[in-house]
């Protein structure tokens, strides 16, 4: 991760990207670190966003192109457990995608998402007002926006 540090506003890009995709780690340490270095708390809060957005999207269609075959046959997952899951996404809907910022479940719940075929619209908006707003409280914990 010291390596996406030195490059800076595009090194939060590319670590923010990845980690709301499947790879598990968390970007909020890599956040602060280059909102330390760079002291522009305004380019992070947009470029983190952004590349965690993003990240969190690609997840989201991955999760959309999956097949409940798939799921059963590779991951021994029943039918029954397929179809309680896809009531309690029913249930919250959309509404889920705000939660998607949190680190390692969010993933899940951004690739769950695409999997049920929640509508894909407004869960890009509200997947990137979570994320907006992960980092907007980190910019404010720390006074600097």
């Amino acid at each position: 991760m010291e390596w996406l540090e030195g490059l800076g506003l595009i090194g939060l890009f590319i670590g923010t990207f990845i980690a709301a995709t499947i790879f598990p780690f968390s970007s909020d340490v890599l956040y602060m670190a280059i909102l330390t270095a760079t002291g522009n708390p305004l380019g992070c809060l947009i470029t983190g966003t952004l590349g965690n957005w993003l990240g969190s999207v690609l997840t989201y269609w991955i999760g959309w192109i999956g097949k409940w075959e798939w799921i059963e046959k590779w991951f021994k997952v029943k039918p029954e457990t397929l179809q309680r899951q896809k009531r309690n996404i029913d249930k919250y809907g959309v509404w889920l995608a705000l939660a998607a910022w949190v680190p390692f479940i969010g993933d899940v719940i951004a690739i769950a998402l695409g999997f049920y075929k929640t509508r894909p619209g407004w869960t890009m908006v509200l997947l990137l007002i979570g994320k907006f707003l992960r980092f907007l409280i980190w910019n404010l914990a720390y006074g600097l926006l």
